[in-house]
C-alpha cells in the first residue's frame, strides 16, 4: 500500500485553488465513490463559510457524481452535524469542506463514514491510491440536489439532547468566527431560553477565524467582562471546537471544560468509563481526575488519536487543550456547540469563575528551531536533563520534550505549581535542546 501523502490527521488540507486544486477535488470525489462499497454512494457535502467553499464544492460533487454517486448538498453547517445527519438519513459518505481554525485561503475535506466517524488511514490509503489509476470508463452518472432542512435537523438533535437544559437565567456572548456556527450557535442558545449576544456572526468569505473565534479569543474576554454577561464561548471556524470565558475575563480552556464535563456526566450516570486527553493535557486535569476517581488515557496530540482510544477502550468522553472535545453519547467527533451547552450543563446554573473540576497548574511551551529534530531527542544529554528535571516535579508538575510531527522543531513544556518554577525548568531544557542541536 502506498504511503499516504495528501491526507493528515484531519483530512486534506491546503491553500485552496492552488494546493487544493478544483482539479485535485474532482479526484478525490471521484475515487471515495469508487471506494465506498454501496452500488450507488449517497453522498452529504457541507462546507464552513470560505469564499473557496462553493468551488470546492461543485469540483467535489462533479467527481461523485462522474463516478455515479448521488450528491446531497446541505449547505453551510458545523462539521459535527456531518455525522449526525449520516446516522438520520443513512447515507453511505459524508464529506466537509472546510479547513477548521485556519485563514480563510486555505480549505480542506474531511471525509465520514456510514458509521459517522471519519475515515481510517486505510480507506484514505486506498482513496490516494484510487486518484492514481484510470478514471472508471462507462459509469452511471449520478445526481446532485439540495437537502433542504439540515440546520432544523441539526439543531433538532441538540434540542433533544439538552431538551433538560433551562438557560433562562443566562447571559451569554457568542464568538461564531464567522464561521460555520454563526446561524446554529445563536439560535439553539435562544431556544432553551438564553440571553444571547453575538460576536463575528456576518461571513463574508474571507473574515472566517479573522481575529475572532476560539484561536483569538482575547477579543471575547474583553466584550464578556464590557458587556456585563455572565460568560462567553469562541467556537472555530467549523464548529468542532470551543473555549469559554468566564465573568471576570478568564481564558477556560479545553482542559477544564472536560474536566466540569466529565465530573457532570459521571454524576448523572452518562459517562461511560473514563476520560481521553492528549500529551499536551495540564497535569492539574490528571491530578483532579485522581482526587475524582476517574481513569485517564493519554494519546498523542490529534483530535484523531482520542477518537481512536475512546472506541478501542469503549469510553465516552475525550478531548484536547484546544477546546475539542468529543462526548461519543452525542456524536463522534468534536462539537463546540454541544461542548458549550455541556458545559452549561455541568455549571447547574452556577458561575464559571467558581469552576470546580480541576486546578490547573502554570504551563510554558517553547518550540524550538533545529536543523535535525530526531538527531535532537537522540542526545544524552537532553535525555538526561529531562530525567532529572522530571525526578524534582514527580508528583507537582511534569516535563514533556516532544519533536513536532511536521516541522523541524522541538518543543518543550514544563509544567509546575509556579510561573518561575516553570520559566526556570523550561529555560534549563531549551538551552540544552540548543546546544543538542548546534553543530559539533
Amino acid at each position: 500500500m502506498a504511503a499516504r501523502r495528501l491526507f493528515g490527521t484531519d483530512g486534506v488540507r491546503g491553500v485552496a485553488g492552488s494546493v487544493l486544486t478544483p482539479e485535485l477535488v474532482v479526484g478525490l470525489g471521484r475515487a471515495v465513490t469508487i471506494e465506498s462499497p454501496a452500488q450507488r454512494p449517497q453522498v452529504l457535502v457541507i462546507r464552513d463559510t470560505r469564499e473557496s467553499g462553493e468551488m470546492l464544492e461543485a469540483a467535489l460533487a462533479a467527481g461523485i457524481t462522474s463516478a455515479g454517486g448521488d450528491v446531497l448538498l446541505g449547505g453551510i453547517l458545523p462539521t459535527p452535524a456531518a455525522p449526525l445527519l449520516v446516522g438520520r438519513y443513512g447515507f453511505d459518505l459524508a464529506a466537509v469542506i472546510s479547513a477548521s481554525h485556519n485563514p480563510y485561503r486555505d480549505n480542506g475535506i474531511k471525509f465520514f463514514g456510514p458509521d459517522g466517524f471519519k475515515l481510517s488511514d486505510a480507506a484514505e490509503a486506498a482513496i490516494e491510491q484510487r486518484l492514481e489509476a484510470p478514471a472508471p470508463v462507462g459509469a452511471a452518472i449520478g445526481r446532485v440536489r439540495q437537502l433542504h432542512g439540515t440546520l432544523e435537523d441539526y439543531l433538532r438533535e441538540l434540542q433533544s439532547r439538552f431538551a433538560g437544559l433551562d438557560l433562562t437565567d443566562v447571559n451569554v456572548l457568542l464568538d461564531c468566527a464567522n464561521g460555520a456556527t454563526y446561524r446554529a450557535a445563536p439560535e439553539i442558545f435562544r431556544r432553551l431560553g438564553a440571553t444571547v449576544s453575538v460576536l463575528a456572526e456576518e461571513p463574508d468569505g474571507r473574515n472566517i477565524n479573522e481575529g475572532c473565534g476560539s484561536t483569538h479569543i482575547g477579543a471575547l474576554a474583553k466584550a464578556v467582562v464590557s458587556g456585563g454577561h455572565d460568560l462567553g464561548f469562541a467556537f472555530d471556524g467549523d464548529g468542532d471546537r470551543v473555549l469559554a470565558v468566564d465573568r471576570e475575563g478568564g481564558i477556560v480552556d479545553g482542559d477544564e471544560l472536560i474536566a466540569l464535563a466529565a465530573l457532570s456526566l459521571r454524576d448523572q450516570g452518562r459517562l461511560t468509563g473514563g476520560v481521553a486527553v492528549t500529551v499536551m493535557t495540564n497535569y492539574g486535569f490528571h491530578q483532579g481526575m485522581k482526587g475524582a476517581g476517574v481513569e485517564v488515557a493519554v494519546t498523542a496530540v490529534g483530535d484523531r488519536y482520542v477518537l481512536e482510544e475512546l472506541r478501542a477502550r469503549g469510553w465516552s468522553l475525550g478531548g484536547e487543550q484546544s477546546g475539542h472535545i468529543i462526548d461519543m453519547n452525542f456524536v463522534p467527533s468534536g462539537d463546540g456547540i454541544a461542548s458549550a451547552l455541556l458545559t452549561l450543563e455541568a455549571l447547574q446554573g452556577g458561575d464559571l469563575a467558581q469552576r470546580k473540576g480541576m486546578q490547573k497548574l502554570p504551563q510554558r511551551l517553547v518550540n524550538v528551531p533545529v536543523a535535525d529534530r530526531d538527531a535532537v531527542m537522540d542526545s544524552t544529554l537532553l535525555a538526561e536533563a529531562i530525567a532529572r528535571e522530571s525526578e524534582v516535579l514527580e508528583g507537582r508538575g511534569r516535563v514533556l520534550v516532544r519533536p513536532s510531527g511536521t516541522e523541524q522543531l522541538v518543543r518543550v513544556m514544563v509544567e509546575a505549581p509556579s510561573d518561575d518554577e516553570v520559566a526556570a525548568i523550561c529555560d534549563r531544557l531549551v538551552t540544552i535542546v540548543r546546544g543538542a542541536a548546534a553543530p559539533h
